[in-house]
């Protein structure tokens, strides 16, 4: 009786727990069908851009002078206040005149002499010459007397090339400045002895313009004559200062070296650039920025979209079909959140610019148009071979 009752009570919980078990061996039997992953993509940003090289350099004066008395004694004035503007031609120095004063005094009586001798010397000439035409002196006497008067003239000509250049030794006691510029502290003091030629009194430097010094790699200098990019004197260049972000000084290239330094493998070059204001100072670094290539129609790409794969570059493609591709690409300079692409990309190309990681190459996704937009730099100088709009290459004054 108990056993009927408890048969009857287990054999529809048993056909309960076989349709649960089979219901779960159906789900178990494989994984749900998923959707194909979404991703952003967007056709790449075309922009007008001009390509940059950056170098390090320092500012240099276009004149240098070491101020030298070219007349020994002792200083006797100092006329000018140290760090001071002078001009070319003002009076910087004086020394002690009375030696150069005296030694003109002698060439000048020596000279009086000479022309004292001289004028006696023409005065027998003409006597003797008077005498023998009355045949009362000899040829020879006259002739005598002809040579007295060329040494005379020959002593004359020697006393006043001494009186000049007692009076150069006058002059040289003051000594003006040779440029005009910014002049340096005085390295002797008043009282102290000088020697013409050796001893350095203090410096000049020019002040406007000034020259802008740099050094260039020999793979650069090939690839401007290779793409013929018009890199030579006159050419345009900018320079910022180490505390600035814009490239505000504008000045143009003026001399590249003959020979490449075979020790470095760079060759010199440099730019002459103005400082009407005298702001900018010899000495001081900056970063030169230089044309490197006329005006193009550049592909741009957010960076985040290109891929580092082994050797190479790539971008992640998606075809008409879904599928997508990686296209090797050529990479240029960073500007701001986008890359340059010099090769390998077409402007109809639909780049993943979302959803990246999502993405496998031969894999099916759906694509989801989008838009790149362009973030400007962060504050601060761009990397070497940056990318400017084509307006940005003028110098100012011609944007």
């Amino acid at each position: 009786m108990f056993s009927t009752k408890s048969q009857m009570l287990v054999m529809p919980a048993l056909a309960a727990a076989l349709a649960l078990s089979a219901c779960g061996g159906g789900g178990e039997s494989g994984p749900p069908q998923q959707g194909a992953p979404p991703v952003t993509v967007a056709t790449p940003l075309v922009q007008r851009l001009t390509d940059w090289d950056e170098f390090v350099g320092r500012f240099e004066a276009v004149q240098n002078v070491e101020v030298r008395p070219r007349s020994s004694g002792y200083l006797q004035g100092v006329h000018f206040r140290d760090g001071e503007y002078v001009s070319r031609g003002q009076l910087l120095f004086t020394i002690d005149a009375r030696p150069a004063e005296a030694a003109l005094a002698q060439a000048r009586a020596q000279l009086a002499q000479a022309q004292a001798t001289l004028a006696n010397a023409r005065t027998e000439l003409a006597r003797s010459q008077a005498l023998a035409a009355q045949r009362a002196a000899s040829q020879e006497e006259v002739e005598s007397r002809q040579a007295a008067v060329r040494s005379g003239q020959a002593q004359v000509a020697a006393a006043q090339a001494n009186v000049r250049a007692r009076q150069l030794d006058t002059g040289f006691t003051r000594v003006t400045a040779p440029i005009g510029g910014r002049i340096s502290e005085r390295r002797v003091d008043v009282g102290n002895s000088v020697t013409a030629d050796q001893t350095v009194l203090t410096t000049i430097v020019s002040v406007d313009p000034l020259h802008f010094v740099f050094q260039g790699s020999e793979a650069l200098l090939l690839k401007y004559q290779r793409e013929g990019s018009g890199v030579r004197t006159g050419t345009p260049v900018r320079v910022k200062l180490s505390d600035e972000s814009d490239f505000a000084h504008a000045g143009t290239l003026d001399f590249i070296d003959n020979a490449i330094d075979a020790g470095a493998g760079t060759i010199r070059a440099r730019a002459i650039m103005p400082n009407p204001g005298g702001f900018l100072k010899p000495g001081m670094f900056g970063t030169l920025r230089l044309e490197a290539s006329q005006p193009y129609d550049a592909i741009l790409v957010p960076d985040t979209a290109v891929i580092a794969d082994a050797a190479r570059q790539v971008v992640y493609v998606v075809g008409k079909d879904g599928t997508v591709a990686a296209k090797p690409v050529q990479t240029g300079a960073l500007r701001g959140n986008l890359r340059v692409i010099h090769g390998g990309l077409t402007r109809e190309d639909r780049v993943i610019i979302g959803g990246i990681q999502r993405a496998r190459p031969g894999q099916k996704v759906q694509p989801q148009p989008g838009k790149i937009e362009e973030q400007p730099a962060a504050a601060g100088s761009p990397p070497s071979g940056a990318a400017l709009p084509a307006s940005a290459a003028q110098p100012a004054g011609e944007r």
